[in-house]
């Protein structure tokens, strides 16, 4: 690299830096007291994973893939192969946890993050783009600030780190130029990247990677003609009947009729429309006319790269693939059931075209999102930039940009984004997305929350931004200057969603004496409950292990983004959790249990050396706290911030 591109590389370093601090703004001057997450939420886990991290490779001088942190009554350590665990930022976190903290800890890590997305997605831009500085340091902001990400920010931090994505594509692209089998390699480095952000940019890259294979092995002409034949007229009848069956049932109170005799009974819509669909997509077909142009089998050179990239991965990978066989191998791996109709939704149509929602115009019509719905503002935010969608349509009209590979990739993660069934504007139309079939594909259907494929949408927007910036610039020589501050200013002034909202990371003063307890006991948070991302037991929260990254203390209970159902079973094997289980959800015990509890409590306490019970009186139901006081003979010892902290007098 020449010393004038390394120094084209720091200006636009340093320009992400400035941006990451004016746009997270007042996040700066409260970088040790606040978050821009709510830590009683997700934010909260993805703290704890720092502090667990360096806690068990530093202090405790172990495997920090493992913990007994948390479920510290089973029988063996917790396999974090599963949980969202983020290793990269942790691994970030880990030279700067001892002098800063958790919480500023945290909160440079998150900087760190946005700007190396940034940055990636600028290196990707400027090679498609051939050099195009400027326009690659415009699309790398366009992706690091833009509303998908941001919402990410309030509690799904590890999305943040969407670097490893762009930096796939990156390798990709070189490979496509090259077949370097030194680039395969950085390739599958990429992939471990990904892997350990988050393990759905893990799988993203795979679906990448089968898409640019296909792409690079099927070739298929496509002929429109509007012949019809008599397989085309019997194929438009049938669709007109299925249309007329979906209006009579969407006006009616169900169908009956008979088909060759045989009487057919119809009253949902799930199937008609799924016929339709499929019919309409065999008319479309028709119509088109594809057919196989070419089949281009690999090379041998071609699948050596592939295994070297796949090798590279794979060693870098191998504790979590370590991890996961033996998860596999003792029953213990957690795959969510997948279902038809009731499996998580997409993202709304038109919420691809909304206008940033974090904008301070937005929020003064519609009120702050993410405290108004911040689950579904984090989750189901998939607003693309305007200016970019504009400046892409112009290059398009004007400069003749085609950019089909890049459109072809922008669409096919919109469409995935849309779920198992398309909504518009709230309204559930029932017709089955691509995401509808791609999620019975192995591997592929791990990642359960289709909402998220419009990261790799806005990705793929930010580098046909670039280009389209960059062919602009080509047709419009004189006006590129111009041209590209004024695009520059409407990004940021669409982009800006300042102040941003933060949340107060202050521990309740009532954990002080449970961090300076010298004695290696447990403590028991109330409301008691197991927790994952599909399952839950009991009443939990997040801030308990948000709060054990200052009092250290181990949890009885916990969450995971997975729990096994050994795990949940080996937790109700102690009667006394059971029985807590069962009072957090507001339940009332039958009194023979709720006796034999309570003659076994000082067992429990002996058993589960228990110093420390604290009670959330807000959350807690009055038959909970009423059994705990009395089973566990407990006395106060300090109250604060809807914490009652106590300790068995046994």
């Amino acid at each position: 690299m020449t010393r004038r591109a390394w120094h084209s590389h720091l200006a636009a370093v340093l320009g992400y830096v400035c941006i990451a601090v004016v746009f997270s703004w007042p996040l700066l001057p409260n970088i040790a007291t606040h978050l821009t997450g709510d830590p009683g939420g997700d934010t909260g886990v993805y703290v704890w994973n720092q502090w667990v991290f360096q806690h068990g490779a530093v202090v405790e001088h172990r495997n920090p893939l493992t913990t007994e942190h948390i479920f510290s009554l089973s029988r063996r350590p917790v396999d974090l192969t599963q949980h969202n665990y983020t290793v990269f930022l942790n691994a970030l976190a880990l030279p700067l946890m001892g002098s800063l903290g958790p919480v500023a800890t945290f909160n440079v890590v998150y900087l760190i993050a946005v700007v190396l997305t940034a940055w990636m997605t600028f290196v990707l831009a400027r090679r498609v783009t051939e050099g195009a500085t400027i326009e690659a340091w415009l699309a790398g902001f366009a992706f690091a600030w833009g509303p998908v990400l941001v919402a990410r920010s309030t509690g799904h931090f590890s999305l943040v780190a969407a670097a490893p994505l762009a930096a796939f594509l990156w390798c990709l692209h070189r490979i496509d130029r090259t077949g370097s089998a030194r680039d395969a390699v950085l390739a599958g480095l990429a992939v471990a990247w990904a892997a350990f952000c988050d393990p759905y940019y893990a799988v993203y890259c795979a679906l990448i990677a089968t898409i640019y294979a296909v792409s690079r092995v099927v070739r298929l002409d496509w002929r429109p003609t509007w012949k019809h034949g008599v397989g085309t007229w019997l194929l438009d009848l049938v669709l007109v009947l299925a249309v007329a069956l979906v209006v009579g049932l969407a006006f009616g109170r169900g169908g009956r009729f008979s088909l060759l005799g045989l009487p057919i009974s119809v009253r949902g819509l799930y199937t008609p429309i799924f016929v339709v669909t499929v019919l309409v997509v065999a008319r479309v077909f028709v119509y088109l006319r594809p057919a196989l142009a070419a089949l281009d089998l690999p090379s041998p050179r071609s699948l050596r790269t592939v295994v070297a990239g796949v090798f590279a991965g794979a060693v870098v990978l191998s504790p979590v693939l370590y991890g996961a066989s033996v998860q596999m191998f003792n029953g213990t791996w957690v795959s969510p059931p997948i279902y038809w109709r009731s499996s998580p939704r997409g993202v709304d149509l038109l919420a691809f075209v909304t206008p940033n929602p974090s904008h301070p115009i937005m929020v003064w019509l519609f009120g702050q999102p993410q405290l108004a719905a911040p689950t579904v503002f984090v989750e189901y935010t998939a607003s693309l930039s305007l200016i970019a969608l504009a400046v892409v349509a112009v290059a398009m009209w004007r400069a003749g940009l085609r950019a089909t590979g890049w459109v072809t990739f922008t669409l096919i993660f919109t469409g995935l984004a849309l779920g198992p069934f398309v909504h518009v504007a709230g309204v559930n139309t029932l017709v089955p997305g691509p995401w509808a079939l791609l999620r019975y594909v192995p591997v592929f259907s791990m990642t359960r929350m289709p909402p998220r494929f419009a990261i790799v949408a806005a990705l793929g927007l930010s580098v046909l931004f670039a280009l389209a910036l960059a062919r602009l610039g080509q047709r419009f020589p004189r006006q590129r200057r111009a041209g590209l501050a004024i695009v520059g200013v409407l990004l940021a002034f669409e982009l800006w969603s300042g102040p941003r909202p933060l949340y107060s990371a202050a521990v309740s003063p009532v954990y002080d004496a449970v961090r300076d307890d010298p004695r290696p006991v447990r403590i028991l948070e109330l409301p008691f409950g197991v927790r994952d991302g599909v399952t839950s037991e009991g009443d939990s929260s997040a801030r308990y292990q948000f709060t054990q990254a200052f009092h250290g203390k181990r949890l009885v209970g916990g969450y995971l983004s997975r729990v096994s159902s050994r795990r949940f079973k080996e937790v109700r094997e102690w009667p006394m959790l059971t029985g807590l289980l069962v009072l957090s959800e507001g339940r009332a015990l039958p009194p023979q249990d709720e006796a034999a509890l309570r003659a076994s409590a000082p067992a429990f306490i002996a058993q589960a050396n228990l110093g420390w019970v604290v009670i959330h009186p807000s959350r807690t139901p009055p038959l909970l706290r009423a059994f705990v006081l009395q089973a566990l003979d407990l006395e106060e010892v300090a109250a604060a911030d809807d914490a009652v902290l106590y300790r068995p007098r046994r």
